[in-house]
């Protein structure tokens, strides 16, 4: 049943162009001698079934007789039936079984001696007997998205699977999901630091909370970027959009730090505002053009292709609307006017600037 189902998955992967190699993990059957014992004819004789497996097991197998020492190693000693013997289906069924009353009786009158097939091996999965149904995919593909593919089209074998009987995905998509539930425990860990150094640096609620908001703007450049180049959002482009993240809240605390440096130096909160947006502008440019240049080389990896798309699309989008968001947002956030009056007061904190 297991083997039949298999089969019944394996020629729908098999059917997809992106794949090759398909193959079973297990190996083909085997054949084997199987002894059916008849416990009634055999207990009317006065033989047990550990004297009928005995006698059979010293004729396929052997019995030890002694041991030969060569040296540190100890040699079995074996007496078996030569190979004309004990390979013939007729001749084992006439080995001789010694009853308790010194009778002698044929195996074939207390057992059913036959040729069958079976699993040489059996492999199991979370201790459930498991048969695993492998491919490759062909150059430039990745596995996540050829298995999205793949796994719509196994909905009818799976409707008609007998009770205890499922399919289960496994590869790349169990790996990445593995990946991303293990980036999940350490999530709030890793937002909390964020944060603390946040605070650290710009040691204002308000203005941490800002930084934060423009985080997000990545996602607009990452979403299209992944489907124009056909990328799948897996493990490695999560980490990709973990990096932008980071990347993205270091050019809003550049252009947030030169707000303030501006007010510190006596100009009106708008014109810092304006001001601090046209000086940070090249190096936030310069900065992204030159990481997003680097990705470059990474496109060509089936591997890390994702994460590189990742960055630079979101990189490439994020760093224009950081220039006009964040100065826009400090603006609404802090209810900066044009004509405002320059009064030497940093809005964020509500105190006054001394300017020598």
């Amino acid at each position: 049943m297991v083997r039949r189902l298999a089969r019944e998955v394996e020629h729908v992967v098999a059917a997809n162009a992106k794949v090759r190699d398909v193959q079973l993990d297990w190996n083909d059957p085997v054949r084997t001698l199987k002894v059916q014992l008849d416990q009634d004819k055999a207990r009317a004789l006065g033989l047990t079934p550990a004297e009928v497996s005995l006698v059979t097991q010293s004729m396929m197998n052997g019995a030890t007789l002694s041991q030969l020492r060569e040296h540190e190693d100890l040699i079995d000693i074996v007496a078996r039936a030569v190979p004309q013997e004990r390979l013939n289906l007729d001749t084992l069924k006439d080995i001789n079984l010694y009853t308790r009353q010194g009778t002698v009786v044929s195996l074939s009158q207390v057992a059913s001696v036959r040729n069958e097939l079976e699993e040489p091996v059996l492999w199991r999965r979370n201790r459930d007997m498991a048969i695993t149904v492998r491919a490759d995919v062909i150059d430039g593909e990745q596995g996540v998205s050829v298995t999205q593919e793949i796994r719509p089209l196994l909905k009818d074998i799976e409707a008609k699977l007998p009770s205890g009987y499922r399919i289960d995905v496994g590869g790349a998509v169990e790996e990445s999901d593995k990946a991303n539930q293990a980036l999940l425990v350490v999530a709030p860990l890793m937002m909390g630091i964020i944060l603390l150094l946040l605070m650290l640096q710009l040691q204002n609620f308000s203005r941490m909370w800002m930084v934060v908001l423009t985080a997000p703007l990545g996602l607009i450049g990452v979403v299209p970027a992944l489907l124009v180049f056909r990328a799948p959002l897996g493990f490695v482009a999560i980490l990709g959009i973990i990096a932008l993240g980071g990347m993205i809240m270091r050019n809003a605390v550049i252009l947030i730090d030169q707000v303030q440096t501006e007010i510190a130096e006596g100009r009106d909160v708008w014109n810092a505002v304006l001001d601090a947006a046209i000086h940070r502008t090249r190096p936030v440019v310069l900065t992204a053009v030159a990481t997003v240049l680097a990705m470059v080389p990474l496109t060509r990896s089936v591997f890390w292709g994702p994460m590189a798309i990742a960055i630079m699309g979101g990189l490439t989008v994020a760093t224009l609307l950081t220039i006009f968001f964040v100065p826009a947002l400090y603006a609404a956030w802090f209810k900066v006017r044009r004509h405002q009056p320059t009064d030497g007061t940093d809005p964020a904190s509500g105190h006054v600037v001394q300017v020598a």
